[in-house]
């Protein structure tokens, strides 16, 4: 992080400055055994089914289309 401030990259100072205020959280997600990645794909999963769906069906099938998607049929 030293290195990158002290060249004339701005885009990366930008980087490192964000690095540097979540420092324990960054330290943390790499060293840590356990994430939370699963979530994250059930999260992503729901939102593309939603962006599918925009304008197209009532919000009725959304939970239905959410189970399919779990049970690996969407």
């Amino acid at each position: 992080m030293k290195r990158v401030q002290a060249d004339d990259l701005p885009a990366l100072h930008a980087f490192v400055t964000g690095l540097g205020q979540d420092l324990d959280a960054v330290v943390a997600g790499l060293s840590l055994l356990y994430s939370s990645g699963a979530v994250e794909d059930h999260n992503n999963k729901i939102k593309m089914l939603k962006r599918q769906m925009f304008g197209r069906a009532n919000f009725d099938l959304l939970p239905k289309r959410v189970l399919l998607a779990a049970r690996g049929r969407s």
